[in-house]
């Protein structure tokens, strides 16, 4: 609930409970502000919760220390499709342990260096750096042929 935290974080509909800092790396808890969810396929809120699951997503580092928000991943019940669905978070692409601006840096200093080197600076793996590329990538080539269509 720190507003300078949550400023500095700038993502929406969250807010940040607590900072816990084990060197070398930073870890914010996070609070959803809203208690409901819409199913996507109905568009219904619902808050009715299920469970809630923490993740850790990694973000951008802050003052060169990388940092891991402990996200929850709730699940809802939606009364109209009487069908279980897990939240969807606006900043973290479906069944991804990044954020999207976590990814958007990494698929851009690859395209400037190598996958070789962001590896070392962010300590991934080849294999994670990779993945991360060929997802933003894919994004991206979805993006364009989106806006040539239209």
């Amino acid at each position: 609930m720190d507003i300078h935290l949550d400023r500095l974080l700038n993502l929406p509909d969250v807010t940040v409970e607590s900072c816990i800092q084990e060197a070398p790396e930073v870890f914010l808890k996070l609070r959803f502000l809203r208690e409901e969810s819409n199913y996507r396929y109905c568009d219904h809120p619902s808050d009715q919760l299920n469970q809630n699951r923490p993740v850790l997503i990694r973000d951008l580092s802050i003052f060169g220390q990388p940092v891991h928000l402990q996200v929850p991943r709730r699940q809802f019940y939606c009364r109209t499709c009487q069908k279980y669905f897990t939240e969807s978070l606006s900043f973290v692409d479906w069944e991804r342990r990044y954020t999207q601006r976590y990814e958007n840096d990494i698929y851009q200093r690859v395209q400037a260096t190598t996958i070789e080197q962001v590896s070392r600076e962010e300590d991934l793996s080849w294999d994670q750096v990779q993945g991360i590329f060929n997802h933003r990538f894919n994004q991206s080539k979805k993006q364009t042929g989106e806006r040539l269509l239209v």
